[in-house]
C-alpha cells in the first residue's frame, strides 16, 4: 500500500496534527448535513436558512437586517435576493419594514412564526451541543476556542485557489518501424 492509499490525506505531513483536521473535518459535514436537513424540513433551501439565520442573528445583536447586508452576507446579487425575500415573506418566515432611521430603505425582520419554528427545531439539539461543550475540561476550553477561531478566520480568509493547468503531456510512446 502506498502512501496516498490510506484514508489519510496525503498532502497531511504532520501526522501529529491529523486526528485534529479530520474531527474537524468531521464536524463540517456533519454541521452542513444538519443544515441540509433543516431546511428540507422547513421547505426552504439552504441559503434560505442561511438568510433566515442571518436576519435572526441580527436581531439577536440589536441590529437591523437589510436586503442589502443580507446579498453581502450571502454572496448573492440584489436580484436573487428580491427572489429570496420574496418567497421567505409568502412562505410567513421574513417581513419587509420600512428602516427605523431612514424611511427610503427597508429592513428586514423574522417572523414570530420563523421564532417559533426555528426554535421548535434548534432547541434539543442546542441544549446537547451545550452539554457536549461542558464536558470538555475547563482548562481545555480556551485551547479549544482559540482552534475553532483561528480556523474560522484562516478558512475566512483563503482566496479562491487557482484552476489547475493542463496535464502535463506525456510523450509519445516510441513505435518501432520494420
Amino acid at each position: 500500500m502506498g502512501p496516498t492509499s490510506r484514508a489519510t490525506p496525503y498532502w497531511y505531513e504532520d501526522r501529529d496534527v491529523v486526528g485534529m483536521l479530520e474531527a474537524l473535518r468531521t464536524f463540517r459535514r456533519a454541521d452542513q448535513d444538519m443544515r441540509a436537513r433543516l431546511s428540507a424540513g422547513m421547505h426552504m433551501n439552504v441559503t434560505d436558512l442561511q438568510a433566515l439565520r442571518f436576519v435572526i442573528a441580527a436581531e439577536n445583536a440589536g441590529e437591523v437586517a437589510t436586503p442589502r447586508g443580507l446579498a453581502t452576507h450571502l454572496h448573492i446579487s440584489t436580484a436573487s435576493t428580491t427572489k429570496l425575500l420574496d418567497r421567505l415573506t409568502g412562505s410567513g418566515h421574513l417581513a419587509r419594514e420600512p428602516h427605523p432611521s431612514d424611511r427610503r430603505s427597508l429592513v428586514v425582520v423574522a417572523t414570530d412564526h420563523a421564532h417559533e419554528e426555528v426554535r421548535e427545531r434548534l432547541a434539543r439539539m442546542h441544549e446537547r451541543m451545550a452539554e457536549i461543550a461542558r464536558e470538555v475540561p475547563v482548562d481545555a476550553r480556551p485551547a479549544v476556542e482559540d482552534f475553532l477561531v483561528r480556523m474560522a478566520a484562516h478558512l475566512d480568509t483563503e482566496g479562491d485557489v487557482p484552476p489547475l493547468g493542463p496535464a502535463p503531456r506525456r510523450p509519445a510512446a516510441p513505435t518501432t518501424s520494420g
